[in-house]
């Protein structure tokens, strides 16, 4: 057992028992211990008292002395751990450790057994990477083009194959290519996995219909039916992808807060997150959950990849649509940000109303035509909340990124509204921040400004 298992182990043996997850002084006193550190130098390392750290040991040998005895204390607690649970010959198996329940080391052997005896492919089998997994892609789109994203799909591979990511949130703007990536990360990847389901939350399902849904998909196997998703994480290696997360969420609302009656998909993102298992789940959305950046302070396991514009590669768009003047393709696309959907319809107005040529159309560069892009743009700020409307108006009418340590006076937000505004408007991909002089200013994105500026 290595000092991650033991993490693993105690935080789903805690979580299991009272809904609640080890806190990060917690995590750095069983590290600690583990490594055979005492609480001075744990208090050091974690730049707190070394009273604090031993009351907080305190309530933990309280928590885990159901599972490892009455007696327990720092001095015992690797000794009872590797006396209760002797897995050397089986550690690429540690995922299945929340599964012990006072189980002595031949029994959890079996139980191993039997697991991989119900999983349609074993994990680390060599048969899993030759079979073909079960595939619920009824509601994913079709790809239809795919544009160069090798730096993006490789971080997402490392995260979930390397890393062992379990929760993983692709953010970016409507048409930015999240459902292109997704659908060819899983071009990439299926061989790793058992089951591979794609759900559109667009009819904002509850969880509960949700989970029904994702449990009738994994049905179609023969592994016996089992009572939850997060069992089906833990017995079989699961991609599941959650396409239009955003409707989850309320409008006129700073970003990432849920619907009435849909909090409990908070709850569901934390558990995948923070329980031990071999899936991974990707949630791709507008904007990011609110306890997505809460998640990934304290959870190796949770990562977030900001989708942005193809930068050069999108030449390949105006290329396809057979644009003259290639010198002015680097202009369209720095103006359109190298959003894919952006330039793809811009494009299609250079051939209707310019014969194709991208020289007539930046005749004038200053002026940002939107034309059918309007739509679109109305979408995402329609979503806005009134702090959100007020800052991203102010933020148009700027020249330059702005230093939010001077917020306008005659905002009539406070201090902290307006940082949070700032911050959800970040979270939708609609600010920017960028570095000045060593120092970090924010803007809003210029094609957002153009058409603020134009209401």
């Amino acid at each position: 057992m290595n000092v991650e298992d033991v993490v693993e182990w105690a935080n789903n043996s805690i979580f299991d028992k009272t809904g609640e997850n080890l806190t990060p002084l917690q995590e750095a006193i069983l590290s600690g211990v583990w490594q055979r550190q005492k609480y001075p130098q744990i208090a050091k390392e974690f730049n707190c008292s070394e009273s604090h750290v031993k009351k907080e040991a305190a309530k933990l040998w309280e928590k885990l002395r159901e599972e490892l005895g009455k007696d327990l204390n720092k001095l015992n607690f690797r000794s009872k751990v590797e006396k209760k649970y002797r897995v050397s010959n089986i550690s690429h198996l540690h995922d299945s450790l929340l599964q012990i329940d006072n189980v002595i080391c031949g029994q959890f052997i079996q139980n191993i057994k039997n697991a991989e005896t119900q999983s349609p492919n074993p994990p680390d089998s060599p048969q899993n990477k030759n079979q073909s997994p079960i595939m619920d892609l009824t509601d994913a789109p079709e790809l239809t083009s795919f544009y160069d994203r090798t730096s993006e799909l490789s971080t997402l591979k490392q995260w979930i194959l390397q890393a062992h990511t379990r929760l993983i949130t692709v953010c970016g703007l409507s048409g930015i290519g999240k459902s292109a990536i997704a659908l060819k990360l899983i071009e990439q990847t299926q061989t790793e996995f058992d089951y591979i389901i794609w759900r559109s939350l667009s009819h904002t399902p509850t969880l509960s219909t949700l989970q029904t849904e994702l449990k009738q998909s994994f049905g179609r196997s023969p592994q016996t039916p089992l009572p939850t998703i997060i069992d089906y994480f833990r017995s079989s290696r699961c991609l599941v992808i959650l396409d239009d997360v955003q409707n989850i969420f309320k409008s006129n609302q700073l970003a990432g807060q849920y619907l009435t009656d849909y909090e409990d998909y908070g709850k569901f993102f934390k558990q995948i997150a923070t329980s031990s298992h071999q899936s991974c789940l990707i949630l791709l959305s507008w904007e990011k959950p609110r306890e997505i950046t809460a998640l990934e302070a304290g959870n190796k396991a949770t990562q977030t990849l900001h989708l942005k514009g193809l930068g050069e590669q999108a030449a390949e768009i105006l290329r396809e649509k057979e644009l003259t003047d290639e010198e002015k393709w680097p202009d369209l696309i720095g103006i359109y940000q190298g959003h894919p959907s952006w330039l793809n319809i811009i494009a299609s107005t250079i051939i209707e109303l310019f014969d194709a040529s991208a020289s007539r159309f930046l005749a004038d560069e200053n002026d940002i035509y939107l034309g059918d892009l309007e739509s679109l743009l109305e979408s995402h700020l329609e979503r806005l909340s009134e702090s959100e409307n007020k800052v991203s108006y102010w933020l148009a009418t700027q020249d330059e990124a702005v230093d939010i340590s001077q917020q306008p006076a005659d905002s009539k937000l406070s201090k902290s509204e307006f940082w949070q505004a700032i911050q959800s408007l970040a979270r939708r991909g609609l600010v920017e921040k960028v570095l000045v002089g060593g120092r970090s200013k924010f803007q809003i994105n210029r094609v957002f400004q153009q058409y603020i500026q134009s209401k």
